[in-house]
């Protein structure tokens, strides 16, 4: 199984926006969001601000796999739910984006019921 390289977690460590896209069921992939993402223990974690009717949310979990995008690179990949680390997921989500009001809606309910972990495929 694929994982993410060191320079990988590295550059979507400093990338301030990821655009993500579901796959459909016939293999093609959806429109791109924005979305925020962070790195922590070498993993990369996205939420949905909308929580779990975001669009792009909804899309990627319909098959669990899609693509991201970020600084030019393009990479194939799964997401799971996972919130075994929400706490140092909130944690990493103030230190890159800050105390603001959108970072303090990715770290409460109805965000933190999204937290998908993005493995490469």
């Amino acid at each position: 199984m694929p994982t993410w390289t060191t320079d990988e977690l590295a550059s979507l460590d400093r990338v301030r926006e990821i655009r993500v896209a579901g796959r459909r069921a016939d293999g093609s992939l959806r429109t791109p969001t924005i979305v925020w993402g962070v790195v922590v223990d070498g993993a990369l974690y996205l939420r949905s601000y909308k929580g779990p009717d975001g669009q792009w949310y909804r899309a990627v979990r319909r098959h669990d796999e899609g693509a991201i995008t970020w600084g030019g690179r393009t990479v194939d990949v799964s997401f799971a739910p996972d919130a075994s680390k929400d706490a140092e997921i909130d944690a990493a989500y103030l230190g890159k984006y800050g105390g603001g009001g959108s970072t303090q809606a990715m770290i409460t309910s109805p965000a933190t019921e999204t937290t998908l972990r993005v493995e490469p495929r």
